[in-house]
């Protein structure tokens, strides 16, 4: 049934009332209980409390240990923050703190990177887009009351953070993200000013990287309310899957596939335009012509699927293999010399890092906050926004077997510290101290 603006905008107000009667309901318990307990701490009066809302029957005494509820929303679940959140809940459960996840469906075009997943703990939230996708409905106010932390992801097109952002809210409230749109165009200066707006709006900050508590920081928000965590994939099973691969599997996939012998590209990632894919099927021509027993191996899956297949279809040197998962990703990783992404870099440069293959890529000025993981010279290469440029560092890397060497030793370093235990860890870690902030601060 089709929702119009007007019905969301009706809606959104009757949220509003709602939570400002229970908002001031609150208050008014816990002035109450301050009254009749003056002896007792306002933090174990606000818990109780807090309990006692969620659940008239509650009968948990003042000094016990409180038990919090924790809320992510997500506007679409993906397959590879499942690990993530699966650590985190049971990290969190051990600390006294109830995590629940909420997420909805994917825009109409995300669902062909076939990437979504579900969780059986987890919440679906009713999702619906309109202009275009640039507004998401995902109403989810009304099941996060009882919540001591909601951290939610800073996007523009999530109206339903609306209110939660510019009014009174009875928990506190956490961003999760770049802390800014990291890919935004020249004509973006309306949305991106609507950002940094609501960047300081919230009690507490989850940001991706060093990078985006950099960029967080110097908009004014506290740098001792911001955590980094050090965003990750499960780097542990791909690690065990690359350790297993053995040289005769190597073997088979290089005849499968006719590679030759000689050195193989790599991209792996998903098939949108800010992977600049033309971009990379150029680079792979000159390659070839350059190095004749060059091959590009390209993987993945998305809207670009079928530009891709029809090229492959052309050249001899490129060959198209669709999405790789498990082991079979980590024996074209084991395979290849070098890891090609001239455009858009994000999670997927752990791939690289974990296998040991040096990436290249441009300053194109479209990179996530991921892209703070490369070093220069030791790990990969960042070039010049010229063909050019690129492809001469692709072929330093081919070419010069001392420096491929040094980069494949250096890079399987930091690999270990980029892992999914290490960021659950860190994420804990936030929400502990967002949860103290929040009973110090709460009346």
């Amino acid at each position: 049934m089709p929702v119009s603006l007007t019905s969301i905008l009706s809606r959104l107000r009757e949220e509003a009332n709602e939570r400002c009667a229970y908002f001031m309901l609150k208050q008014g318990l816990n002035r109450a209980m301050a009254s009749i307990l003056p002896g007792v701490p306002r933090a174990a009066i606000v818990a109780n409390t807090s309990a006692q809302c969620r659940n008239p029957g509650y009968q948990q005494p003042i000094t016990a240990r409180p038990r919090y509820k924790v809320a992510i929303i997500q506007r679409r679940l993906t397959d590879y923050r499942v690990p993530l959140f699966e650590r985190l809940r049971e990290e969190l459960r051990g600390e006294g703190v109830e995590l629940r996840l909420l997420y909805g469906d994917p825009a109409p075009g995300e669902a062909s990177k076939r990437d979504e997943a579900d969780v059986p703990w987890g919440e679906k939230l009713p999702t619906r887009y309109f202009f275009g996708r640039k507004v998401c409905w995902q109403p989810y106010l009304s099941k996060v009351r009882d919540a001591d932390l909601v951290i939610v992801t800073q996007e523009n097109k999530l109206l339903c953070n609306l209110l939660p952002l510019f009014g009174p809210r009875p928990y506190r409230l956490a961003f999760w993200g770049h802390g800014m749109n990291m890919q935004a165009s020249r004509g973006s200066g309306l949305l991106e000013w609507f950002k940094r707006l609501t960047t300081r709006r919230v009690d507490w900050w989850f940001a991706y990287t060093g990078l985006s508590k950099t960029i967080v920081a110097s908009q004014g928000f506290p740098e001792e309310k911001i955590t980094d965590l050090e965003n990750s994939i499960d780097t542990s099973a791909l690690q065990a899957h690359c350790d297993a691969v053995e040289a005769s599997e190597l073997e088979e996939l290089r005849a499968g596939l006719n590679l030759g012998n000689g050195p193989v590209g790599l991209f792996i990632g998903s098939l949108y335009p800010e992977k600049r894919l033309d971009f990379l099927l150029e680079a792979g021509a000159h390659l070839a012509r350059q190095l004749p027993d060059f091959r590009l191996v390209v993987i993945g899956d998305g809207p670009l699927r079928a530009m891709l297949e029809a090229a492959a279809g052309r050249h001899d040197w490129l060959r198209y293999v669709g999405r790789q998962d498990g082991r079979d990703k980590a024996r074209f990783l084991k395979a290849a010399s070098v890891v090609m992404n001239p455009g858009l870099v994000g999670l997927g440069i752990l791939d690289a890092l974990v296998a040991g293959v040096p990436l290249v890529t441009t300053d194109c000025g479209l990179h996530s906050p991921e892209i703070a993981y490369l070093r220069q010279g030791e790990n990969g290469f960042m070039t010049a926004d010229s063909l050019q440029d690129y492809t001469r560092a692709v072929e330093r890397v081919l070419c010069d077997a001392a420096l491929a060497s040094h980069m494949r030793e250096e890079m399987a370093r930091p690999a270990y510290r980029y892992t999914i235990e290490n960021m659950a860890a860190q994420f804990r870690v936030g929400i502990l101290k967002a949860l103290g902030h929040a009973h110090s601060a709460r009346p």
